[in-house]
């Protein structure tokens, strides 16, 4: 499959996500109950959904979106590495924007693919869910329904390193770090997202790692492809908030 793809036909992405309110207090009565009913799947006995409402974030129903990051490969040789970040505390506004943009990729890109690492059991659906919660139309390149496998334009980086084993996670941090690849992790990781945007109120050190679990991506699927890496002067960083 790779052998048929275009690097500048590939967009990579990350998003980052976090519980819907600050706290659990402050969720309205029916969702403190459906928090409870859906928590029961994973806390221990002696624990309530309360106790646990810091990992809502990684459930569509339960989280929001604030950032997603996003990459290009304009050249080849050398790797030209353009980013770009849509955030914000307004879900909808940075979803309506990704949106416009990914359309736009889309149409000036016919063979154009999405790339995340776990994006097919996290990132893809979650933004697609975000957007149905939103009212958003969803862009071709995330609306499945009724597509055949070929006909889907998403690449994992972890599905790709399964190689058919369906047994097996592997972090980004650990692929990079088995490959020789800069780790992303170097500053915070996904558990501390939700505390720096709600306690420190600090949502560009959450766009900058954001970003560099893109980069990092980028890098993977360029060692996968046995193409040339991007070196850190060919990098250019472009917000959206």
């Amino acid at each position: 499959m790779l052998d048929k793809i275009k690097i500048q036909d590939v967009m990579f992405l990350d998003i980052e996500t976090v519980p819907d309110s600050g706290s659990f207090d402050l969720l309205n009565p029916v969702m403190q109950n459906l928090w409870e009913k859906k928590s029961k799947q994973f806390r221990s006995p002696d624990q309530t959904g309360q106790d646990v409402y810091e990992r809502a974030g990684i459930y569509s129903e339960f989280g929001k979106i604030i950032c997603i990051s996003v990459g290009l490969i304009r050249e080849k040789n050398p790797c030209r590495f353009r980013l770009k970040s849509f955030f914000g505390k307004d879900e909808k506004s940075l979803l309506m924007e990704f949106s416009e943009m990914l359309t736009k990729f889309s149409k000036n890109n016919t063979e154009s693919v999405l790339c995340a690492h776990n994006g097919k059991e996290f990132d893809f659906p979650y933004i697609a869910r975000r957007m149905v919660i939103n009212r958003i139309p969803l862009p071709e390149i995330l609306n499945n329904a009724g597509k055949k496998p070929w006909e889907i334009k998403l690449l994992d980086t972890m599905d790709l390193w399964k190689f058919g084993d369906y047994k097996n996670y592997t972090s980004l941090d650990l692929l990079t770090t088995i490959l020789g690849i800069q780790t992303p992790k170097d500053d915070i990781d996904g558990s501390q997202v939700a505390g720096i945007f709600y306690k420190e109120d600090d949502i560009e050190r959450i766009v900058r790692y954001c970003e560099k679990d893109v980069l990092a991506i980028a890098r993977v699927l360029l060692r996968f492809m046995n193409l040339p890496g991007i070196d850190e002067e060919n990098i250019e960083s472009v917000t959206f908030q």
